[in-house]
């Protein structure tokens, strides 16, 4: 309406009081990269003006330094295990005021019921959830999820005001072979954004890659990727999440050349590191600490994150943008003390000052269906003692492919506890078919028990580990009986278990609660000799997901990522 953009422009000009007036500021500037002293006049949601202004209620800011609000440029909020409003309420307190989801795991669980989910979910929320279309449901053809999103499924969607595009493509190998339903989707975004999801791939397939669209990147994990794929044109998202922490490893290759096509994101983050350490604002500070200039990696995180994702109304304060504030205590420290979102005060000192209220969604739940599963069914038949086996690597979701000696007893894998050496069971959940993929994977160290869960990406079926059958079996059935989520079992005896009765990925509880439950199931899997190197949850999490190398595991089968095709557990001679 111009009656709005008429009475910013009289508050800008001094003729009108502002509604809110940020008084005592120090502002920074992520245009010029220097900072202002002065006076932020808010005119609803808008900044109106910077300088020295009166306004119908003032705060004093007492030299307090204000950045814009906080983008997360890709985030998966069912991997925090709450529901968007829980999420909101965590993250907003630290400073990011704008996020770009990818409701691809709960997709692959519900299909366009789950997106629509997550949209409805985040509506009346001081955090703004822009969302992109999930991809690649399921993400190969080489698993089973729980439905199938079609180019003409998602075309159904792609015109909704707050979705921005298409999200990762995690196919490569269809992008880059030209499949044609792929490409299909590729069509239907026009000239909407394309998210990249290609690790390790270079040269004409990187080439191949990125004419097709793409623009963004969050797998890298050197800075050769890094650099490889800035010089194409794209831009890269340094993730610090729970499982892949790779900002410290990348943000060296950070300089002032190739600043502007830089961007930070979470991707998956836990309960307790978001509790912990923050959101984007650790991203932030992470970078500071790796010797980049706080200004420049304030603009990272907002201005660099919303041009990218073409929000050109926000990522900066000056006038005429969105009032999404942050004040902290200093650039360096970066510790955040208020949140201002849309021009109203929304956080104080780490306290959210909003409530949600969390609509319930029949179509979300009850999503558990699972074939009875028996002893012989977790059998695992070798043609050798030499097997293939999945390696895992200390914070990362990327394993390796590892040739191992073990024991056999009548052509079957037995246990050996001296060897480091787990039975993984993948479950078909969602139509009750009974597939069952079964492997081996090493790094793990459980003792005496299993671990199951329902958050297995990205087609979510049932994932379990373990070192006996019998516990295998038990956490299968106690998955069965909560209707999703995670457990852990030992001796035979349920220890402890989460139910996430949403999708099987997402509780209907608050963060600090779900926290509180993680954390003792932590305690639990680390007593039962877990390796400490890794996150236990979310590293079984990622082992069904056939697109990062080497070696995963899905319902069909052991699946070889840098071949993108099936391989026996057994190594033939």
């Amino acid at each position: 309406m111009t009656s709005d953009i008429k009475k910013r422009i009289d508050i800008a000009a001094r003729r009108i009081e502002a509604d809110l007036v940020l008084k005592n500021a120090k502002i920074i500037d992520v245009f010029s990269e220097e900072i202002i002293e002065g006076d932020i006049a808010i005119s609803d949601d808008r900044i109106a003006g910077i300088g020295e202004y009166s306004g119908k209620e003032e705060i004093d800011l007492c030299g307090k330094y204000v950045v814009p609000g906080l983008i997360d440029g890709h985030v998966h909020i069912e991997s925090s295990m709450v529901t968007p409003g829980q999420f909101a309420k965590a993250i907003v307190p630290h400073g990011t005021t704008t996020i770009i989801a990818d409701p691809h795991e709960i997709a692959n669980v519900c299909g366009l019921e789950g997106i629509e989910y997550i949209l409805e979910g985040s509506e009346n929320s001081p955090l703004d959830v822009f969302v992109m279309l999930p991809s690649c449901v399921p993400s190969t053809a080489f698993e089973n999820s729980g439905a199938k999103l079609s180019a003409e499924e998602l075309e159904k969607m792609i015109n909704h005001d707050r979705v921005l595009g298409l999200g990762e493509l995690m196919d490569y190998p269809s992008v880059i072979g030209g499949n044609e339903e792929i490409l299909k989707k590729i069509k239907i975004a026009g000239d909407k954004i394309k998210d990249g999801h290609g690790p390790e791939i270079d040269g004409k397939d990187l080439n191949a890659y990125v004419t097709a669209g793409i623009s963004t990147e969050h797998e890298c994990t050197t800075i050769e990727e890094m650099k490889d794929r800035i010089s194409l044109g794209m831009y890269i998202l340094i993730r610090e999440g729970s499982a892949a922490r790779n900002l410290e490893g990348l943000i060296k290759g950070v300089n002032r050349a190739n600043l502007r096509r830089v961007l930070f994101c979470t991707d998956d983050r836990h309960p307790e590191d978001i509790l912990k350490d923050g959101h984007i604002d650790n991203n932030v500070r992470l970078a500071i600490k790796n010797g980049i200039e706080p200004i420049c990696a304030i603009k990272i995180a907002s201005l660099n994150a919303a041009e990218c994702y073409r929000l050109y109304d926000r990522g900066a304060i000056a006038p005429g943008y969105m009032a999404d504030l942050v004040v902290v205590d200093h650039i360096s420290s970066f510790n955040v003390e208020k949140v201002f979102k849309n021009g109203k005060l929304v956080a104080n000192e780490g306290q959210p000052l909003f409530q949600i209220k969390d609509k319930k969604n029949p179509n979300v739940l009850n999503t558990v269906n699972l074939k009875e599963i028996h002893k012989d069914d977790l059998k695992i038949k070798l043609d050798s003692d030499i097997v293939n086996v999945i390696k895992l690597l200390p914070h990362s979701l990327v394993t390796k492919k590892a040739v191992r000696k073990v024991d056999t007893e009548n052509g079957y894998f037995k246990y050996h506890d001296q060897l480091d050496i787990l039975k993984l069971v993948v479950v078909e959940r969602h139509k009750g078919t009974g597939n069952i993929g079964l492997g081996l994977v090493e790094n793990f160290n459980l003792k005496n028990g299993a671990i199951a869960s329902t958050i297995a990406h990205d087609s979510h079926n049932l994932i379990v580990i373990g070192d006996n059958d019998e516990d295998i079996l038990l956490a299968i059935e106690e998955i069965r009986k909560i209707g999703g989520g995670v457990t852990i079992c030992s001796n035979g005896k349920v220890m402890k278990s989460l139910p996430l009765p949403i999708g099987g990925l997402m509780s209907d509880r608050s963060l600090d609660e779900v926290n509180k439950e993680l954390k003792e199931m932590l305690d639990i899997a680390y007593g039962l000799g877990v390796n400490k190197e890794i996150e236990p949850f979310m590293t079984l999490a990622f082992l069904a997901l056939p697109v990062i190398p080497e070696l995963k595991l899905t319902d069909m089968g052991l699946f070889d990522v840098t071949k993108f095709d099936f391989v026996d557990i057994s190594v033939k001679n």
